[in-house]
């Protein structure tokens, strides 16, 4: 079982990783729009990639 990317516990499920961090009524779209950038910084941090086969 994988592990759950928001708690420290074994993946459940729930489906709370999908949901859009402005509207949490929503499913994130990737649109982006909850990405802070500024002149001098624009760059995201990735610490895992997951693949779904």
């Amino acid at each position: 079982m994988k592990e759950c990317v928001l708690y420290d516990r074994k993946c459940t499920g729930c489906g709370e990783c999908d949901l859009c961090d402005l509207d949490k009524n929503k499913r994130c779209d990737n649109c982006g729009k909850c990405i802070e950038t500024s002149a001098e910084s624009r760059a995201i941090k990735i610490d895992d990639v997951i693949v779904d086969l």
